[in-house]
């Protein structure tokens, strides 16, 4: 059963308020291309060092939403909320 547009957004928001815990960005591709296209999308980037974390393997944006947040959800916590 596949994903309805709103529950790809939802999945987002969801996903950019986990990587704020971590102190990444999630950032996606404005127009997808080739490899883009077929399989990622997505990149996490470092909000102090504005490096790339996370969705850069061979190509920019590489990852899926789903690695995305697996990826966070394997993360230690380090950022707790009270800012």
């Amino acid at each position: 059963m596949g994903q309805g547009k709103h529950a790809v957004v939802s999945q987002e928001r969801r996903v950019k308020r986990l990587g704020y815990r971590y102190g990444v960005l999630l950032m996606k591709c404005a127009k997808p291309f080739g490899k883009v296209a077929e399989h990622g999308g997505y990149m996490l980037r470092d909000e102090e060092t504005r490096k790339i974390v996370f969705g850069n393997t061979g190509y920019e944006f590489s990852a899926t939403l789903d690695e995305v947040e697996a990826f966070l959800e394997a993360q230690p916590k380090h950022r707790t909320g009270e800012d």
